[in-house]
């Protein structure tokens, strides 16, 4: 069964939900999590206090997916292209686990500038 979470970064405010993965499960286990965006392109990411290994792991998501890149043991939260994307796919540095989706408007974190603080909860 998904969890509805909370995102709060910056100014931005949106619901979404984590999936049945073992890296999601984990992930809603260490909520609360507070931290500072980073930025690359249209995605914010930050590191958490989760270490997964790959778990279904994509190299090309879709617009509003929550993603796990393990060898940064960060969240991601895509809304665009990257630098490494080739025209309007959304491509992470490296496979991510797709670990959720952002429900609405997942470019409204276009707003969202590095060093801005993000907590993600539970609902």
């Amino acid at each position: 069964m998904p969890t509805a979470i909370k995102i709060q970064a910056g100014g931005v405010t949106l619901d979404a939900e984590l999936n049945d993965t073992a890296t999601a499960k984990a992930i809603a286990a260490a909520l609360p999590i507070k931290a500072r965006a980073q930025t690359w392109g249209d995605e914010i990411y930050f590191s958490i206090p989760v270490d997964c290994g790959e778990e279904n792991a994509r190299e090309v998501v879709e617009l509003g997916d929550i993603g796990y890149w393990p060898p940064g043991k960060a969240l991601c939260f895509f809304f665009g292209p990257t630098p490494v994307s080739s025209g309007d796919e959304i491509r992470p540095a490296s496979a991510v686990n797709i670990v959720g989706k952002i429900k609405g408007d997942a470019k409204a974190l276009k707003a969202v500038r590095s060093g801005a603080p993000v907590e993600v909860c539970g609902e």
